[in-house]
Order: C-alpha cells, then structure tokens, then sequence
C-alpha cells in the first residue's frame, strides 16, 4: 500500500477558493466590487500580500478584474462588454430589441418558476425591501427603472443559479441604453408604472407563496406587456 504525501495548500490558495465559491454561489453580482484588500485580510486573518496574489490567480481565470484605484470587480461569466455585438446589434437596429425580449420572456419565465420553488426567506425580504422602494418612488413621481431593473435580477439571485443571474445580467447590460428610452419616452408618457409595480407585486407574491406555476405566468405576462411597450418605443423613435 502506497499513500502520496500531504501538501498544504498556499493560503493565497485557499482564499482564492473560497472568494470562487462565494461568486459561483452568487453572492457577488457581475460589476460588484468585492471588499477592498485590507477588508479582505482582516476577514481571512493573514497578510495583505495573500489577499493580493489570491486576486490575482482569480483575476488570471478571468473571474475579477483588478483597477487601479477602482478595486476589485466581479466578472461575468457572460461576456457584458458594452461594446460587444449585442450591444452595437440593438443600438443600430432597435427591432432586435424585441427579439431580446422573446428570449427574455423564455428565460425569466423559469427564473420566476425556480424562485418560488428556491427563494429562502432572505430573498423574499430583498425583494419586497425593493417593492417597498418601488411604492416610494410612485408616491414621488419619480422613475422605476434602476428598481425594476434591481429586482428581476434579484429574483434570478433567488433562483440560486448562478448561470440564471449571470445571463440575466448579461441581457440587462445589453439593453440598458433601450430600456431607459422605453422608459423616459412610453412608460412617462401613461399610468404604466403604476400597472408595472402592480405586475410586480403579484410576481413577487407568487414566489412568496412558493407558487411556481402562478409565479412563471405572472412573469409572462409582465413581459407580454413590457413586449408591447418597446414595440410602441421603436414606433415611436422611428417617426
């Protein structure tokens, strides 16, 4: 019988595994910033230079980009570039915007599903810490989209899918720009905010009530809506 010597693992290591596991549990978003260097030593207990060399075996898989003196931020498992050709494809050609929102409707119809079957308690209470936010921004008149936006990407956190949240964020990314149009120029123009967040509120109450069925039509037929609003805002846009 032969046994192979034990070799402890560099605590540079060690840190970079448990930062891994942290992101592929989703508990980093895509574009957050993980804590800064002396933050990190302190919670792991060692030295600074560790925390670095650690960063820097993530940063070399392509998990965290490193700025300089703009911290440590998280990457997408989905490439999020705002150059990419995603991107540029709904910038010159604003139809494709709706052929996102078709993939949308697929996906977030099951990220909705799977949240009411997985959120735990803490996710529900983001979420309704966000319809809370939402109903404040009503009463002041003001815009939804940074919290609509906050919100369907929460319910993907829920999910407890790391490849839901990173796709999720992905598409976000990609239709920034066309989405605040929608909102800045259809949305402003009605009483659709307030049929929004009432979408909303009853998404949020399916998963709630671990209602998968009920969660993933409420979904849809958020999404038929919004699908109707864009389509109004490429009509709009192009008169």
């Amino acid at each position: 019988m032969s046994f192979k010597p034990i070799r402890p693992k560099k605590i540079s290591t060690q840190i970079a595994e448990q930062i891994r596991e942290s992101i592929l549990r989703g508990e980093f978003s895509p574009g957050e910033k993980l804590p800064p260097e002396r933050k990190l030593s302190q919670m792991f207990g060692v030295s600074r230079p560790s925390v670095r060399e650690a960063l820097n075996v993530l940063a070399s898989s392509g998990l965290v980009m490193s700025y300089q003196g703009g911290g440590t931020v998280v990457q997408s498992l989905i490439d999020t570039d705002q150059d990419n050709a995603l991107c540029e494809l709904i910038r010159t050609q604003r139809a494709c915007a709706l052929e996102v929102i078709e993939v949308r409707k697929g996906m977030e119809a099951l990220t909705a599903y799977y949240a009411a079957e997985r959120a735990t308690p803490e996710d529900i209470t983001r979420m309704e810490e966000i319809l809370g936010r939402m109903d404040v921004q009503l009463e002041n008149k003001k815009p939804l989209e940074d919290l609509d936006a906050k919100l369907h990407l929460q319910i993907a956190r829920a999910t407890h899918n790391v490849i839901w949240l990173h796709l999720m964020h992905s598409l976000f990314d990609a239709m920034k720009d066309f989405q605040r149009g929608v909102w800045h120029n259809v949305y402003a123009l009605g009483d659709d905010t307030r049929l929004l967040f009432d979408h909303h509120k009853r998404i949020v109450s399916a998963i709630r009530e671990n209602d998968a069925d009920a969660a993933r039509k409420a979904m849809t037929e958020h999404l038929d809506f919004s699908e109707k609003r864009c389509a109004d805002y490429i009509t709009f846009s192009s008169s």
